[in-house]
């Protein structure tokens, strides 16, 4: 990742594990994060993200339960428009809240042509697979797990980001990114 980067959190803290983008960008925020780095919980905020992507980012993950068939709590990091058909705008893979990742995907190539703006050069998802996406605020087990895995992702997706040549790990030069207390 180069540029300015984007980590946004989508999901309903209202429903369940889908409240997952949420509790791991609450999570990374006790992280100082590099320059040209934003984090951002915009919840169930979806048209409010399609906006945001507007603002000249360079890279965009976004953070979000998505259910994929796998076990309950596990981790996907998912190139969008890397090939994979049920990533792709207008599918249904992400999430079934009303502003799910794909809709405000669609609606920001919308907002591009009308504006004449560059949509993110790169677009990243990284989801979990949900045990229970209905009324009840909470993650259930498996996915409130997966939150500090998800937290090292993204971190380590930062770290290659600013070391895009995987300099050594004993390099006093090195740019680490660390926990704040």
């Amino acid at each position: 990742m180069s540029g300015r980067t984007l980590i946004a959190g989508i999901g309903n803290v209202f429903l369940g594990d889908d409240g997952f983008g949420v509790e791991t960008l609450r999570a990374l925020s006790s992280y100082e994060l590099p320059q040209g780095v934003e984090a951002v919980d915009f919840g169930v905020r979806g048209v409010h993200l399609a906006y945001q992507l507007l603002d000249g980012y360079d890279t965009v993950v976004l953070v979000d339960a998505t259910a994929r068939g796998g076990a309950p709590g596990t981790l996907y990091l998912i190139e969008v428009g890397g090939g994979d058909p049920r990533v792709a705008p207008g599918g249904a893979a992400l999430d079934g809240h009303d502003m799910s990742p794909d809709t405000v995907l669609a609606l920001l190539d919308t907002l591009c042509a009308g504006t004449g703006t560059a949509a993110p050069r790169r677009m990243l998802v990284l989801g979990c697979e949900p045990a229970c996406v209905e009324e009840g605020i909470g993650l259930s087990g498996p996915v409130a797990d997966a939150v500090p895995e998800a937290v090292r992702m993204l971190l380590d997706l930062l770290r290659q980001r600013e070391d895009p040549y995987g300099a050594d790990a004993d390099d006093p030069n090195r740019r680490e990114l660390r926990r704040t207390p």
